[in-house]
């Protein structure tokens, strides 16, 4: 057997399973980290529960994600999790999603372990949506899930810094409402409605377009260009205003 015919039989193992998002599907990628709570707030102890360094890390990673050649449209970041939105007519590694979560895992790993300086690892899982309403519908259930999650970290970190440990913390909320929890806040001193919105609804980033002025030696003249960058948003609408946020994205890109 020469080896173009060994090559052939041997990609069979490498290639049975590979499966690709079919065109005209919405690709959304989500990648969440490995044992981030141990790595951040056991090892690194950031502070909990929500630490601007870490934010900060998150949302650079986010940024290296849309800038490694894939066509990323929108990324979205709550907690230790990252979704992307890609433009419909990506066609990257043929749309195989072995391809892109290795890829996106693999980018999202190294960039954060370099910023952190201690090894981090992200895992990364592909969602094909059919039309524009879903791909609002996921963006607005990460939303809220940031939301939820958000209220929760508080009134646990309330109640250890209260001095209860793990144990007592989880087993004083089973059972609370949204307005108990909300109570329990406030009787430490913290409205919820007046926290961060970033720590409330998570941060967007998206394409915009600006104007930079430069100099053209050739003409002798000040010149304007249009440029690209990418638009960090800390204060996301919630529920109906952010579906409408998401149309308004997508229809940008599909005119």
């Amino acid at each position: 057997m020469n080896f173009d015919e060994f090559d052939t039989k041997m990609r069979v193992f490498e290639t049975a399973h590979d499966y690709c998002v079919l065109p005209g599907l919405y690709i959304v990628a989500r990648l969440d980290g490995r044992s981030f709570t141990r790595l951040t707030k056991e090892i690194h102890k950031f502070e909990a529960p929500f630490d601007e360094r870490f934010r900060d890390m998150m949302l650079s990673t986010v940024e290296h994600l849309m800038n490694c050649g894939l066509d990323i449209i929108y990324g979205y970041t709550q907690s230790d999790e990252i979704s992307l939105l890609f433009a419909l007519e990506e066609n990257s590694f043929g749309r195989k999603t072995r391809k892109v979560n290795s890829v996106l895992a693999g980018e999202a790993s190294a960039k954060f372990t370099l910023l952190l300086g201690d090894m981090a690892c992200f895992d990364s899982r592909i969602s094909q949506l059919p039309n524009v309403t879903e791909v609002v519908n996921y963006f607005r259930w990460r939303n809220q899930d940031a939301h939820r999650n958000s209220l929760n970290a508080h009134c646990y970190w309330c109640l250890r810094r209260d001095g209860k440990n793990a144990t007592q913390a989880t087993s004083l909320m089973k059972g609370l409402s949204v307005a108990d929890k909300n109570e329990l806040l406030f009787q430490q001193g913290i409205n919820f409605n007046d926290l961060p919105n970033w720590q409330k609804r998570g941060v967007g980033l998206y394409w915009e377009e600006y104007e930079k002025m430069g100099y053209n030696p050739k003409i002798n003249e000040n010149v304007s260009t249009q440029r690209r960058r990418i638009r960090r948003d800390f204060d996301l609408p919630m529920k109906d205003e952010y579906s409408q946020f998401m149309k308004e994205l997508l229809n940008r890109y599909s005119s």
